[in-house]
């Protein structure tokens, strides 16, 4: 099957072995001064190790088998000489699972006033960042994206009732992000996904421009004839 998973420049690696600390599953490992894959079966594809100082890591999307949770723990625990853990969530950093909270049709939604201790997520769905993204994840069939900034959500002060009913928000910032790892993994968003139309919702400080460019770069590069709508937010 083709799937995302992890790759490795070792030429940049200098075996810090942050990575290794980052996936859960253990599908990494410091061999002769470099991170490595163990095995294929054990990375989950979701990309929780990509905080790589040295940018030494991404995802690309190849063949190959399916992620094995159990033999990755299994093997993790063996490796590490204690008990396998139980992992009732599914795999990967329970962070990162694929979430839905609230029907995308529903109507806006409502905020906890300011002082509350509600505290319940008010996101349709989850992760939003796109960087933890799965392509393969159930709600993004057909679905329409809110490709926003991160900026954004504190900026608009109605951004649920005005831009994420009916979408699935996902924010990046091409500023402070691998931008390369963002085109592949919005690419593989849109192959796998069948994504409907993407929104950008985007600051009009010059470097957000980034985020239109991103857009464009992953739609051509996925094939698609999705025109994306762009709407800056004014400061």
């Amino acid at each position: 099957m083709k799937r995302p998973i992890i790759e490795i420049d070792e030429e940049k690696c200098n075996g810090c072995g942050q990575c290794v600390l980052d996936c859960a599953e253990g599908a990494l490992a410091i061999i002769d001064g470099k991170a490595k894959l163990v095995s294929d079966i054990y990375c989950d594809g979701l990309g929780a190790c990509l905080n790589c100082p040295e940018g030494a890591l991404r995802l690309v999307e190849r063949e190959a088998p399916e992620f094995d949770e159990e033999a990755a723990l299994a093997a993790k625990a063996k490796r590490d000489g204690t008990a396998q853990p139980h992992r009732p969530h599914g795999g990967g950093c329970p962070g990162s699972m694929a979430r839905t909270f609230t029907p995308l049709t529903s109507g806006p939604a409502t905020m906890a006033p300011a002082g509350s201790q509600d505290l319940r997520a008010q996101v349709p769905t989850w992760p939003i960042q796109l960087r933890l993204v799965p392509p393969t994840a159930p709600y993004l069939r057909g679905a329409n994206i809110l490709l926003a900034a991160h900026c954004a959500g504190f900026a608009l002060p109605n951004l649920h009732a005005d831009w994420m009913r009916g979408r699935v928000p996902i924010i990046a910032c091409p500023k402070l992000e691998d931008n390369e790892v963002l085109v592949e993994r919005l690419t593989a968003i849109i192959k796998q996904g069948g994504i409907a139309g993407i929104t950008v919702l985007r600051m009009s400080v010059p470097c957000c421009g980034g985020l239109d460019r991103l857009a464009h770069r992953a739609i051509e590069a996925a094939g698609s004839t999705l025109t994306p709508e762009t709407h800056i937010v004014q400061l």
